[in-house]
C-alpha cells in the first residue's frame, strides 16, 4: 500500500478539525491585516488544496462585459493548482455545465463522478490532467445582496477518509466569506468614487467664476460687493470696506489689489487693533536710529514696504485719535517722516481700510477725527454677513473641509442633512465662526460621515439652537408688542441681557420683549451717559 494511502488510514477526524480550524484562522488573519479581496482568496484556495485535499479550487466571478451576443458569462478570476492556460481557458456562459448551472440556479452542485456526469465540460482541465482514481467537483455558489455573483469550486478524490459533508459546511463557510469580502470591495469602491466625484466638484467650484480672487459663492450680495469692487479696481481711490467682523475683509482687501495693475506689487496688510499704541507711529512710518530707546538701526515702516502696491488697515477704527492725524498728512501728501528724522520720503500706496465699527457714530462721539473719515470714505464698500448669502454656505464648508482634511490628513465628509442644518444657522462669527467649526468637526469626528445629529455636539450652546427646533415659547410670542418708552429698561437690564446670551443681540432682545433696532438703540444711549 502507498505511503500516502497509509496516512490517510491513520488519520482521524480530530485531526481533520484541527486542519479546517487552522485554515479558517490564517484566512480570518488575513482578512484583519488586507482588505485586497484577492489575497485572501489565494491563501485560501491554497490552504483548501494544502490541508484538506479539495484541490484545483478557482473561484469564478461575473464577467463586467457579457459575452458576444449580448449574453451573460463567468470567469475564472482566482485559482490554484490551474496554470495560465488552464485558467484562461476557464469562461462560462449562463448555464453552460455545472458552473454555468450554478451561476444561473444560485444553488449547489456535487458530482461525484465527473467522468459520468455528461455536463462536465473538462474546459479548465483536461481529464488526462486529473488523477486516475474517481474524480468528484463541488461548486457553490457565492452570492452579494441575495443575487449570484460567482461560484467557488474545487475536485476531490471522491475515496477519502474525510466525509463528504464535512467539505460542504466549510466550503459553504468559504462562500459566504467570499461573497462578503466582494461586498465590502463594492462598498469600498463606491465610496472611492463618490468622494473622488465630490472632490473634482470641490475642485471645479474652486478654478471656476464662483472662487474668484478666492472669494466663494454666487449669491446676489456676494456678486454686488465684487462688482463694486471690480468697477473701482483700475483706479487710485482709497476703498473702506464695512461689515460684521468675520466677513472675509482681508480677502476682499486681496482681492482689490488683485485686480488692480498693482497686483504685482507688495500686498501688505496690518491689523491696528494688534499694534500697541506706543508703537503705531514706527510701525507705520518707520524710525531712524536712535529714534527710540532700543533701535539699534533704521527700519523701514508698512508704508514704505507697501510702496508701489496696495496697504490694507484693518480695525481702522482702533486706531489712536493721536495717529490719525498722521495718517491723514501721509494720505493728502503722498510724503511721510520716519520717527526721529527730518527727512520726507515719497509713497505711492493705494489704501484699503477696514472696520466692523460704525464710524459715523464714532465722529459725532469725538472717537474718530471727520477729515480722515471723509478721507477714507471715498469708495465704502459693504461686505454681506454670511446669513445674508445662505446659499454660499454649502460650497464655503465644503471648502474649508476640504482644506482640513488636506491639513490633518482625515477624510470627514458631511451629509446632506448637516449641510442644511449649517445653511439654517445664522452665523453671527460669519466666515470665521464657519471654517472654526469645520477644523473642529474634522479634527474630533469619531467617524467619517458627519450627519445632523453629529454635528451639533461641535456646536456651542448658543449654536445648537439654530439647528434645533424653534422652541414652544418662541412660537407664543405676542404678534403686537406693547409700547415701551426708551428708557423702559435700564443700562444693567440690558448688559445683563447681552451677558446671558452671550452678545446675541438678537436673542438678547427678543428676552426683553424688544426689537433688535430698539434694544440696540437703549444699549448705544447707556454706552454714551
Amino acid at each position: 500500500m502507498p505511503a500516502d494511502a497509509n496516512k490517510r488510514t491513520q488519520e482521524t477526524p480530530t485531526d481533520w478539525r484541527a486542519q479546517e480550524l487552522l485554515l479558517m484562522r490564517q484566512v480570518m488573519a488575513l482578512v484583519g491585516r488586507s482588505l485586497a479581496p484577492a489575497e485572501v482568496f489565494r491563501e485560501m484556495l491554497h490552504l483548501m488544496s494544502e490541508l484538506l485535499g479539495l484541490n484545483r479550487g478557482r473561484l469564478v466571478l461575473v464577467d463586467d462585459e457579457p459575452a458576444p451576443g449580448g449574453q451573460r458569462q463567468a470567469s475564472i478570476r482566482h485559482a490554484y493548482g490551474l496554470t495560465k492556460a488552464e485558467t484562461a481557458r476557464g469562461t462560462y456562459r449562463w448555464g453552460e455545465g455545472i458552473t454555468g448551472r450554478v451561476l444561473a440556479s444560485g444553488l449547489p452542485a456535487i458530482v461525484q463522478d465527473v467522468d459520468a456526469e455528461p455536463l462536465f465540460l473538462f474546459r479548465a482541465v483536461r481529464r488526462a490532467q486529473l488523477p486516475p482514481q474517481t474524480v468528484a467537483f463541488i461548486a457553490l455558489p457565492v452570492a452579494v445582496r441575495g443575487a449570484t455573483v460567482g461560484v467557488l469550486a474545487c475536485h476531490r478524490i471522491r475515496s477519502r477518509q474525510r466525509h463528504l459533508n464535512d467539505d460542504l459546511a466549510l466550503l459553504r463557510i468559504l462562500a459566504t466569506l467570499t461573497g462578503q469580502l466582494l461586498e465590502l470591495e463594492q462598498l469600498v469602491a463606491e465610496q472611492t468614487r463618490q468622494l473622488q466625484a465630490r472632490n473634482a466638484a470641490l475642485e471645479r467650484a474652486l478654478d471656476s467664476a464662483s472662487a474668484r480672487y478666492g472669494l466663494i459663492g454666487r449669491s446676489n450680495a456676494l456678486l454686488q460687493a465684487l462688482a463694486e469692487l471690480e468697477r473701482v479696481s483700475q483706479s487710485q481711490a482709497t476703498v473702506l470696506l464695512l461689515g460684521e467682523s468675520g466677513s472675509g475683509k482681508e480677502l476682499f482687501a486681496r482681492a482689490v489689489h488683485l485686480a488692480s495693475p498693482r497686483h504685482d506689487q507688495p500686498f501688505i496688510k496690518v491689523n491696528c487693533a494688534a499694534i500697541p499704541e506706543s508703537l503705531f507711529e514706527s510701525e507705520l512710518f518707520g524710525h531712524e536710529r536712535g529714534a527710540f530707546t532700543g533701535a539699534a538701526g533704521a527700519r523701514a515702516g508698512w508704508f514704505e514696504r507697501a510702496h508701489g502696491g496696495t496697504l490694507f488697515l484693518d480695525e481702522i477704527g482702533e486706531l489712536p485719535i493721536s495717529m490719525q492725524s498722521k495718517l491723514l498728512r501721509t494720505l493728502q501728501e503722498g510724503t511721510l517722516v520716519r520717527l526721529g528724522g527730518t527727512r520726507e520720503q515719497r509713497v505711492d500706496v493705494r489704501l484699503v481700510a477696514a472696520t466692523h465699527r460704525d464710524l459715523a457714530r464714532d465722529v459725532q462721539a469725538g472717537r474718530f477725527r471727520q477729515d480722515l473719515y471723509y478721507r477714507l470714505n471715498v469708495v465704502p464698500i459693504r461686505l454681506p454677513s454670511l446669513r445674508e448669502r445662505r446659499e454660499d454656505v454649502r460650497a464655503i464648508a465644503l471648502h474649508f473641509l476640504s482644506r482640513a482634511n488636506q491639513a490633518h490628513q482625515r477624510n470627514v465628509h458631511l451629509a446632506a442633512d448637516a449641510l442644511a442644518a449649517l445653511e439654517a444657522h445664522d452665523w453671527p462669527g460669519n466666515i470665521r465662526e464657519l471654517g472654526n467649526l469645520i477644523e473642529r468637526v474634522v479634527l474630533l469626528a469619531e467617524g467619517t460621515l458627519v450627519d445632523a445629529a453629529a454635528l451639533r455636539r461641535f456646536m456651542p450652546e448658543r449654536e445648537r439652537a439654530a439647528v434645533a427646533p424653534p422652541s414652544p415659547i418662541a412660537e407664543a410670542a405676542p404678534l403686537v408688542r406693547e409700547y415701551q418708552s426708551a428708557q423702559s429698561h435700564s443700562a444693567q437690564a440690558l448688559r445683563e441681557a447681552l451677558e446671558r446670551h452671550q452678545g446675541n443681540q438678537t436673542r438678547a432682545a427678543q428676552s426683553l420683549g424688544l426689537t433688535l433696532r430698539q434694544f440696540s438703540y437703549r444699549l448705544r444711549k447707556a454706552q454714551l451717559r
